[in-house]
């Protein structure tokens, strides 16, 4: 079972940093991912991680403000999130997939999924 945390409001321009913890299992075993979903709009992908963290794969519309990073040794995955939009505005889902040989963007190649923490971006 995955627990998402760290959601809140923010202004433009501010950080968050979303956290991930497994409650069972472990999750090196596992690729991991961070989906969003906004309001009236489909999961997308944020983010993702391979099982020990040496590959990492972005969405083009969150380079270079976003870093996904695992502790293995801890069970969790974080997303820190930097210089946030509005359009970032969204609930964020940490997800691990059985797929291990890519980091896949597919919702449905993903087994467990965090129950979601929304983050707001408002000024």
């Amino acid at each position: 079972q995955l627990q998402a945390s760290g959601g809140g409001l923010v202004q433009p321009g501010g950080s968050l940093r979303l956290s991930c913890a497994a409650s069972s299992g472990t999750l090196s075993a596992y690729t991991m991912a961070w989906f969003r979903q906004a309001p009236g709009k489909e999961p997308e992908y944020v983010a993702g991680t391979s099982r020990r963290g040496e590959s990492k794969k972005y969405t083009d519309s969150v380079k270079g403000r976003v870093t996904i990073f695992r502790d293995n040794a801890k069970n969790t995955v974080s997303l820190q999130i930097n210089s946030l939009k509005f359009d970032d505005t969204a609930v964020y889902y940490c997800a691990a997939g059985s797929t291990t040989a890519y980091i896949s963007v597919v919702p449905s190649e993903y087994e467990y999924w965090g129950q979601g923490t929304l983050v707001t971006v408002s000024s």
